[in-house]
């Protein structure tokens, strides 16, 4: 009935023995960038500190390299730990209060109970052996000492390393300052970052680095710069355009009028904020407007995106792109590709920091993020149409993508328009409900019911999506008590996909805790007559899941296999895959119930061939524990019994084993008891432990 994606790509590769995630190759670590050069000293100084202490924090003028060196470092294999190297970028985090949900997805952790999620985080690290990355803490610092300390507290295994303009002042910690790299001599780091970028920009440069006198003056531009590498590259990148001598002698004229600016902040500070401001005079007016609006995105962007939010007076759409690549080439904003889906953009925290500032003195902050804000709204609402159709997959990757985004446009439209923070929250119903973001979408669906009018179909639309998530938490009262609001709200508005959606939620809210005959009651007369019998909305299709699910638990099988097969034909017209796999379990369910143990079982691998498309944890729990039922029931204990082992490390990524359902407990033990008569007691427990090992291995 339920279900989430994962955030890993690292899917098992049999249906007989699928391994939680990450146990193939342990960690999201992201690409490497180029440039990086030099560090020697620091690598090893690093690479001795993650083997013998627990908490390090590399600090640094923003600029300095702090997040390349932790990347260069914890990429060194033999910096390898048993369940994984987990990188986590917090520079898009602007809410403390997620910052524990940022975590627990990175590392594989989506949590459906209604516990604290730190405690859970803590409970579920306790026996791991891994090393945490948490990049750019700065503007989170009080949030992530106190969430570091319970890490380290609970979890001896546990390593953490952090990148931060200042120490987290935590009593264990172990503080490295990254320092500018060195600008002596003539194989200087600094004067070989400053040649890599200068080349990667201007090949034809090659000829300045063969001259002795030449190259001279560049050790004198990288002397200038402090070694900083961020000043270093958009430097480098200057020679795009200028001569080394024209770079050379324009950086000069730049300090030396600012040479007396900022007082107040120290030496390299001053270097980095004079070199941006240097590039930034350098842009054309164009560039220079693009820069402040583009300030506005937290995380990358793509090319639609950046035209919807920053055209606009001199600037048209049909212009932006054109402009954008323009700050690329000057290494003011950065391409990545890693997501495989198209061109995307970004800004380094100084450089767009730099950009709010101009921004703020345009006038135009409120404006652009009004832009910003309901651009990612609109997209959601195209989301929302697209959830259970062909291109569900494809919508998933999208709204991923733009998880960032997507928190800074509720955050913004909380205040400034609670409407429309509530109509895109409501909209996000898949992404919370089965994408593995259950406490985060509750958190935002909760502020935005309290702060937007109590009244309408966008109302109803997320109180059912709180709805959904109280029920993955297993808060089935709550639920059911949102549920009867949503009915009698939909039967206000006249509104009969809104009357099958609630009672969907009021039939699951029963069905969860045993109460079959109730479910279907709720669920089955509108699945079988809603709309004439066919619909493509998702609450006749919800309905018609939670009858399937309902006729099994009373052991009417046959019509089971009636109801889930017609389930399935209405999702394999749709192109939909998400319920189509729990259209299969049931199948399975039914195909067990009546004894066909190797019809159960080719229905519960095609139901784990489409949860692993999707990365749903939760299914593949559920495929688990039936699969091992059926192959108990066909003699094969010890595969029953490595299949369990699995399917316990999966659950426990979920959070709430088989979600306290009696019947989902009942299903899982049946393969337990069948599995030990089989092979033993002693051969079934070396067996599952085996299995749960997978997700270590």
């Amino acid at each position: 009935m339920f279900g989430e994606y994962s955030v890993n790509d690292n899917q098992a590769e049999s249906a007989d023995d699928d391994p939680p995630p990450g146990s193939r190759t342990p960690g999201n670590l992201p690409p490497e960038p180029a440039s990086f050069v030099g560090r020697e000293r620091e690598l090893r100084l690093l690479g001795d500190l993650l083997r013998e202490r627990r908490l390090i924090t590399l600090t640094g003028v923003g600029g300095v390299g702090k997040s390349r060196l932790a990347l260069r470092a914890v990429a060194d294999p033999r910096q390898s730990r048993p369940d994984g190297v987990w990188w986590v970028e917090l520079s898009p985090l602007r809410d403390p209060g997620l910052l524990t949900a940022t975590v627990a997805h990175a590392v594989g952790l989506a949590d459906h109970s209604p516990r604290p999620l730190d405690e859970e985080l803590c409970g579920w690290l306790a026996d791991q052996r891994l090393l945490l990355v948490l990049d750019t803490c700065e503007h989170l610092v009080t949030a992530c000492r106190h969430l570091v300390g319970e890490l380290l507290q609970s979890a001896p295994g546990l390593t953490v390393l952090i990148t931060s303009r200042e120490p987290l002042g935590s009593p264990a910690e172990e503080v490295v300052e990254v320092r500018p790299l060195p600008c002596e001599g003539p194989d200087s780091d600094a004067l070989a970052l400053f040649r890599a970028r200068a080349l990667a920009a201007a090949p034809q440069a090659v000829a300045v680095f063969t001259d002795p006198v030449r190259t001279a003056l560049a050790a004198e531009v990288c002397r200038r710069l402090d070694g900083i590498p961020l000043a270093l590259e958009l430097a480098g990148a200057r020679l795009r355009l200028w001569t080394l001598e024209q770079t050379a002698e324009r950086i000069g004229e730049r300090f030396e009028m600012l040479s007396d600016a900022r007082t107040a902040l120290p030496a390299r500070h001053r270097t980095m904020r004079t070199t941006i401001g240097w590039s930034h005079e350098l842009c054309e007016p164009l560039e220079r407007l693009l820069w402040a609006r583009l300030s506005v995105f937290t995380g990358d962007f793509d090319v639609a995106a950046a035209r919807a939010v920053c055209a606009g007076g001199p600037l048209p759409a049909a212009r932006v792109e054109r402009v954008l690549t323009g700050l690329a080439a000057k290494s003011v904003v950065l391409r990545t590709d890693e997501r495989g889906a198209g061109a995307r953009y970004r800004m380094l925290d100084t450089i767009r920091e730099y950009g709010q500032d101009w921004l703020g003195e345009l006038g135009e902050a409120r404006l652009v993020s009004d832009r910003h804000a309901h651009w990612y709204a609109a997209l959601c609402q195209a989301a929302d149409r697209g959830w259970l159709g062909p291109g569900q997959v494809d919508w998933y990757r999208r709204i991923t993508a733009e998880h960032a985004q997507l928190r800074t446009a509720l955050e913004h439209l909380l205040t400034a328009d609670p409407t429309a923070a509530l109509e895109m929250a409501g909209a996000l119903w898949f992404h919370w409900f089965a994408c593995g973001h259950v406490h985060e979408g509750r958190g935002f669906l909760e502020r935005a019911l309290r702060a937007a009018p109590p009244t309408g179909a966008v109302y109803n639309q997320a109180q059912w999506a709180l709805g959904l998530t109280l029920l993955l938490q297993g808060d089935m009262e709550a639920a059911g008590r949102i549920a009867e609001e949503c009915m009698r709200d939909a039967a206000r508005l006249a509104d009969p996909e809104r009357e099958l959606r609630a009672a969907y939620l009021q039939a699951v809210a029963v069905l969860m805790p045993g109460d079959p005959v109730r479910a279907l009651g709720l669920a089955g007369p509108r699945a079988r007559a809603g709309h004439g019998g066919r619909t493509s909305g998702p609450g006749w299709l919800l309905c018609k899941l939670a009858t399937g699910y309902a006729l099994c638990d009373q052991g009417r099988f046959e019509e089971a296999i009636d109801e889930a097969g017609s389930l399935r034909e209405a999702c394999a017209e749709l192109g939909e895959r998400w319920l189509r796999a729990y259209a299969d379990y049931i199948l399975a369910v039914a195909s067990l119930g009546l004894g066909d143990h190797g019809e159960a079982a080719r229905h519960v691998r095609a139901m784990l061939s489409g949860k692993r498309l999707l990365g749903d944890r939760f299914g593949i729990a559920l495929g688990l524990d039936l699969l091992a039922a059926a192959v108990a029931g066909l003699g094969d204990g010890e595969l029953a019994a490595r299949l369990l082992g699995t399917g316990h490390a999966w659950w426990r990524t979920v959070g709430r084993p088989q979600m306290g359902s009696p019947s989902l407990t009942a299903l899982r033990d049946q393969g337990e008891r069948q599995a030990r008569a089989a092979i033993g007691d002693a051969a079934y427990e070396t067996a599952f432990l085996g299995g749960a090992a997978a997700s270590t291995g």
